[in-house]
């Protein structure tokens, strides 16, 4: 068994790949079912806060979750203040993540304040319809549609930007991880909450957000953190400059020997996180058509070098 290093760079490898062209033709793979299942997913979203989130002042956190704040102490309209923060915030990823990062989050940007506007006059006609003796319904209720709605996006490979940029800014940055990062930011958002509209409002937001979050990974892939990944390939090389130069994660390679041909190679073995979990396969497959795989839940993963403890990310 070999284990690379994952933090040195691979030197003195002949390897004549573009990484960047895969990238691209991963994000060009089914792109009209991705921006189908994109508005979709956004729309389902939108019509959500009209219908349970803004209502009943549940404040789960991102630009929609400010908004209510803004709305309650300044009487600014929603889909006003996150049009304009999210026009803000499409700006900041593209000076502080650059372009690749930015085009992944500024069509959902753009759609989902014009969504939230086109399905107020909607949301007014269902609302007297979702009427509930008592509020944890409709709490379990908006955490169901917010967890559909997020997983159904997520899985495009696309995002609606807004909280996650200030995240991935304060990742790069100040070497905070994703997890936490996101964590510290919608925290301080449902703590403003819970100073507006009071310790009610505030336990149902948690549960809404509870409930989501476990939909989200359940749409994704399952409900672990991560996928352990094991990779039969010809194109080892490649394979593994992928998985260090670009993921920056780890590898570990196994000398392997088929049961039935007799032939010996190596077995690539990955750790990856579930929102990465559709680029990694796709770009293996891009690399290597003919690459076999066996996938797992990861439930966790201790000690080595795991991307959420490299310093640059």
């Amino acid at each position: 068994m070999r284990i690379f290093d994952t933090i040195s760079m691979v030197k003195n490898m002949d390897i004549n790949f573009d990484l960047r062209s895969i990238k691209e033709a991963v994000t060009k793979k089914k792109f009209y079912t991705r921006s189908l299942s994109l508005i979709l997913g956004v729309c389902l979203l939108a019509l959500n806060y009209n219908l349970f989130l803004a209502p009943n002042q549940f404040v789960i956190g991102g630009t929609s979750g400010l908004a209510l704040i803004v709305q309650k102490l300044f009487s600014l309209e929603p889909e006003i203040f996150i049009g304009l923060s999210s026009v803000a915030l499409v700006i900041l990823s593209f000076i502080f993540l650059g372009w690749e990062e930015t085009k992944r989050c500024i069509i959902g940007s753009i759609m989902y304040p014009i969504f939230i506007s086109l399905t107020k006059p909607m949301a007014t006609l269902l609302i007297p319809h979702f009427v509930f003796d008592s509020t944890l319904i409709v709490a379990l209720l908006a955490g169901l549609f917010y967890g559909v709605s997020n997983g159904i996006i997520y899985k495009t490979g696309f995002n609606t930007g807004g909280s996650d940029v200030l995240m991935k800014i304060m990742s790069k940055y100040k070497k905070v991880p994703e997890g936490k990062a996101i964590f510290i930011v919608n925290l301080l958002i449902m703590l403003g909450g819970l100073m507006v509209f009071g310790v009610n409002k505030f336990v149902y937001s948690l549960i809404i957000l509870y409930l989501s979050t476990v939909l989200i990974d359940r749409i994704l892939i399952g409900i672990s953190n991560s996928k352990l990944f094991l990779i039969y390939t010809k194109e080892e090389e490649k394979v593994k400059t992928f998985i260090m130069d670009e993921l920056k994660s780890g590898v570990t390679i196994f000398d392997a020997k088929g049961g039935y041909s007799g032939e010996k190679n190596h077995v690539l073995m990955c750790v990856v996180p579930n929102k990465d979990y559709y680029l990694f396969k796709e770009m293996v497959l891009e690399i290597d058509q003919n690459a076999f795989f066996v996938i797992n839940d990861c439930y966790e993963v201790s000690g080595g070098m795991n991307r959420r403890n490299l310093p640059f990310n």
